[in-house]
């Protein structure tokens, strides 16, 4: 059997390390190359938004409820409805005083609907949940250049069926930030 040598193979050994780094890494998924709907060709990638992957924050490890509603990317709405929950403002304004404290980050509002009424009514109910949230955060002093909005209506669904589980996974706005 032969054994392995990272003296013979350098290459090889920083091969090794970098993987079992990257298996060692986060537990905050980074989606990257989500299309941002204009055509052009353009992508919006998640970053992390504190800097450090650990969830881990300050003496006795106590986790930022901040933090926490930083992690979260996406406002589910009622039927038929733009108006922000109270959880979902909890939301809105952790992700609009990240955007202060960050001055040149910038984000895309998704706005999506479930797969009932029209097409074009959906659209235009997306575009309202997208633009609901940015009022949120315009009115905590976020700036028009900090935020873009778009609607997919039901063109985008995060769940397929047509019960209520799905419905409800369908009728959101995803928070997703830019370079």
């Amino acid at each position: 059997m032969r054994t392995f040598n990272p003296l013979v193979n350098p290459l090889a050994a920083c091969l090794v390390l970098s993987l079992a780094l990257g298996a060692c890494g986060g537990s905050r998924p980074v989606e990257e190359g989500v299309q941002d709907g204009t055509g052009d060709g353009g992508t919006v990638t998640a970053i992390p938004l504190d800097g450090d992957d650990d969830g881990i924050t300050g003496a006795g490890f106590a986790t930022d409820p901040q933090d926490d509603a930083l992690d979260r990317r996406v406002i589910y709405f009622e039927y038929d409805s733009s108006t922000l929950t109270a959880e979902a403002q909890t939301i809105v304004t952790a992700h609009a005083n990240y955007l202060l404290a960050n001055p040149g980050v910038t984000l895309v509002l998704e706005g999506h609907a479930d797969e009932r009424g029209t097409r074009e009514y959906n659209l235009a109910l997306g575009e309202d949940r997208a633009r609901a949230v940015f009022r949120f955060m315009q009115a905590r002093g976020v700036g028009l250049e900090a935020v873009r909005t778009i609607s997919y209506g039901e063109e985008r669904p995060a769940a397929l069926g047509h019960d209520e589980n799905a419905w409800n996974l369908n009728r959101r706005v995803e928070i997703l930030y830019g370079n």
